[in-house]
């Protein structure tokens, strides 16, 4: 009986000293499992849902530029001789996935980037608040980076004599664009990508598109040059001019250009009760539109709508201000970000 009980005293012994050993050892670091930050690939960035979600944080854009600076090296210089050379990248790219640095509280903190960042925004000024305005113009220069930083690299691409401009020889129109102009039997009905496009682009007309004007040529709807906002208007007309008199009537404005107006509640809401009818909305609109009364609508008429028709960055970093401000409005605080809620 004496022999059975020490091997039972030892067992309970070991058990005690390991349980102890675990006491003893400090406590891991807590982290939240319902955190979980994602990285946008390069081919969601591009989908229409999320193209515009623009990065708050730079960080997480210089990650999201680089993960589509691979894919566009694999896509563009793999098949001519291999990739350029790696750059050196910061920490983060120590680690095998992105996403395991972001989500790693003691690299990552949340909490400390948005005290960092929060007086780079809040400049308009440094009251300790964020407005609505300050917030709109954080989230554009985000997007703005990520374009222009794209714009480079299709020059690079394409500037073939590296004088650091493209002329209309060197550009080549994206794969999907070529398609539609071999096939489309209507392809005169498609303007973009060709000569007048690349010429409305070149505003000091040398014949030659530096960055800005490449990058306008690549993204109409965030220009400010009157003859690519006057292109962009007689394209709008082209595509939709059905008995091709360089016009549109108002079966031609109702049925394609007035469903594609964007932010339309907002632009009516001042103008019209709410009880009139849609086919209403329609009709004072292209009034309002019709300048000179003819019952028609011209290219220079469409300019108090195009960027409707065209939204441009600036309006996507607004819709984003606008859904940041209000959830904050919902926790019952008001219309702008202070930095004591962080």
């Amino acid at each position: 009986m004496a022999r059975c009980v020490v091997p039972v005293v030892a067992a309970y012994a070991t058990v005690a000293l390991m349980f102890f050993l675990l006491l003893s050892l400090p406590p891991r670091r807590q982290h939240r499992p319902h955190r979980r930050l994602k990285l946008r690939t390069a081919a969601i960035a591009r989908t229409p849902g999320d193209r515009h979600r623009i990065p708050f944080d730079p960080i997480i854009s210089e990650m999201e530029i680089i993960r589509d600076d691979r894919e566009w090296e694999r896509n563009h210089f793999v098949s001519i001789g291999g990739a350029p050379p790696a750059e050196p990248q910061p920490e983060w790219e120590k680690f095998t996935d992105a996403e395991d640095y972001i989500n790693d509280e003691d690299k990552f903190n949340v909490t400390d980037r948005i005290k960092i960042l929060f007086p780079k925004i809040d400049v308009s000024p440094q009251d300790g608040f964020i407005t609505h305005e300050e917030l709109t113009e954080w989230n554009f220069k985000q997007a703005e980076n990520e374009v222009l930083h794209r714009t480079r690299r299709d020059i690079e691409l394409r500037d073939k004599d590296h004088d650091g401009c493209i002329s209309f020889q060197e550009y080549e129109p994206p794969n999907w664009v070529r398609r539609t102009h071999d096939y489309n039997l209507t392809d005169e009905k498609v303007g973009w990508w060709k000569e007048e496009h690349f010429n409305a682009s070149d505003m000091d007309g040398n014949g030659c598109l530096n960055l800005t004007e490449f990058n306008d040529f690549l993204h109409p709807a965030d220009t400010n040059n009157p003859k690519l906002i006057e292109w962009l208007c007689r394209e709008e007309i082209r595509e939709r001019d059905k008995d091709d008199d360089g016009r549109l009537n108002y079966h031609e404005y109702l049925t394609s250009l007035f469903r594609l107006i964007r932010n339309y509640d907002e632009f009516s809401s001042s103008t019209h009760g709410a009880g009139s009818s849609s086919d209403t909305h329609a009709k004072q609109l292209f009034a309002q539109l019709d300048l000179d009364h003819d019952g028609f609508l011209s290219a220079n008429e469409l300019k108090p709508i195009i960027n409707d028709l065209h939204p441009s960055e600036r309006f996507f970093a607004k819709q984003q201000a606008d859904y940041v401000i209000s959830q904050v409005v919902d926790l019952g605080h008001s219309e702008c970000i202070n930095s004591k809620l962080i």
